[in-house]
């Protein structure tokens, strides 16, 4: 999960949905783009954020007529981060014919229980924030073996295949820390990330001082800050998300522990400086450069305010927007090349999916094109710190492998 899109306040839950998002009224087909996020529970400040941002990019497709004779809406179901009930929304956004491209979901192994459902449908579905490597290149990638499995499958957010070894660099060349305590929530995201840091860190010539797994619903690190404080460690690399890293590294900074704690895009959410209020100078990555220094995202960061969500748009906001413009790109793309009017019949889907691998624009985040394992083709990428309560770029650029 990646993103570098953090506001310093995640604001009240509840924003302006986006189920009847735009008022084409004119239009005589509607498209339906579904959405698949934590709209409740410990990661909703980053569901929220993406669910928002899709029903922005709705809106303004139809208030532009981005695609003549077509009124597209926005279906958001909530997976509470949980594969169950993503595989659940999956095959209920399958279900609906209306449905020609899904936004999310936010979690990598939500995404693993999703994909066959609809891959089975040829329908499009573009994460704004995955980063297991295997979604698209297959479990061998490793090895050198990329094969993708699934052809319905996109991304916008770039993989830990970069992200884990970019942080590992920063850690050892620019922080200057060579003996890093590894911990990882098990989960398909922070295992994947905690694995890719680990072999470049090594490879660099860093030693771990030990090594844990903890589950993601725990909240009691003691027994881990003890082996911590006892290894001589310089820092702590945790692979998971904000929920549990926020008060593992106040407990470690509680117990005198002062090193930092680094993690990747699962972290970097307001809300962790939220959970750690003594998380000056942890770090974190994200993909892309930071939003609010891009042109690229000046309209949208002024749209998304003018829109009044209650809800910041956090790290994925601005990926959310291109996965689900470029899902309008390839709609009104299929239009074009059927006389301006969208095809009817089993086929559409399959037709739409194509023409997504085939997108290219200038987004809010840059570049938007993908590669042959429909991986994102930006591979940017920023590490930010916390200073002064808010998360400060530290650096921007690309992993040199």
């Amino acid at each position: 999960m990646i993103g570098a899109l953090s506001l310093t306040a995640c604001g009240s839950r509840g924003g302006k949905s986006g189920d009847n998002a735009g008022n084409n009224n004119n239009a005589s087909t509607t498209v339906v783009i579904g959405v698949d996020a934590p709209l409740t529970g410990d990661l909703s400040a980053l569901g929220l954020g993406i669910r928002n941002s899709v029903d922005l990019a709705v809106k303004n497709a139809n208030a532009n007529n981005e695609v003549p004779g077509v009124k597209f809406e926005v279906k958001a179901l909530d997976d509470t981060a949980k594969p169950a009930p993503g595989q659940q929304n999956a095959t209920q956004l399958v279900s609906d014919s209306k449905v020609l491209g899904v936004v999310g979901p936010l979690n990598s192994s939500v995404a693993q229980s999703m994909q066959q459902i609809f891959d089975d449908a040829a329908l499009t579905e573009i994460s704004p924030a995955n980063t297991g490597v295997a979604l698209s290149q297959g479990e061998k990638w490793a090895s050198g073996d990329k094969k993708r499995p699934f052809q319905s499958y996109f991304r916008t957010a770039t993989t830990d295949a970069v992200q884990g070894p970019f942080a590992a660099q920063f850690l050892y060349n620019d922080a200057k820390k060579t003996k890093v305590f590894l911990i990882d929530d098990q989960k398909t995201y922070g295992a994947g990330l905690a694995s890719t840091f680990k072999g470049e860190f090594t490879k660099l010539g860093g030693t771990l001082a030990g090594e844990e797994h903890v589950n993601p619903d725990d909240r009691d690190f003691s027994a881990i800050v003890t082996k911590v404080k006892a290894s001589g460690a310089d820092a702590v690399y945790y692979g998971g998300e904000y929920p549990a890293a926020g008060p593992l590294s106040l407990q470690l900074k509680d117990a005198g522990v002062a090193i930092p704690l680094m993690g990747g895009d699962g972290i970097q959410s307001a809300d962790f400086i939220k959970l750690n209020p003594k998380s000056q100078g942890d770090f974190a990555t994200a993909v892309g450069l930071p939003v609010e220094s891009l042109d690229t995202a000046k309209k949208y960061i002024a749209d998304y305010k003018a829109a009044g969500y209650k809800d910041a748009y956090e790290t994925y906001g601005g990926y959310s927007y291109d996965s689900a413009w470029a899902i309008i790109q390839a709609v009104k793309n299929v239009a074009k090349d059927n006389n301006g009017k969208l095809p009817t019949g089993d086929g559409l889907r399959k037709t739409v999916r194509d023409a997504v691998q085939k997108v290219s624009f200038d987004g809010v985040t840059g570049k938007v094109s993908f590669d042959e394992f429909g991986d994102t083709t930006n591979k940017q990428l920023t590490v930010y710190t916390v200073k002064d309560g808010k998360w400060a770029v530290e650096k921007s650029g690309t992993f040199n492998g």
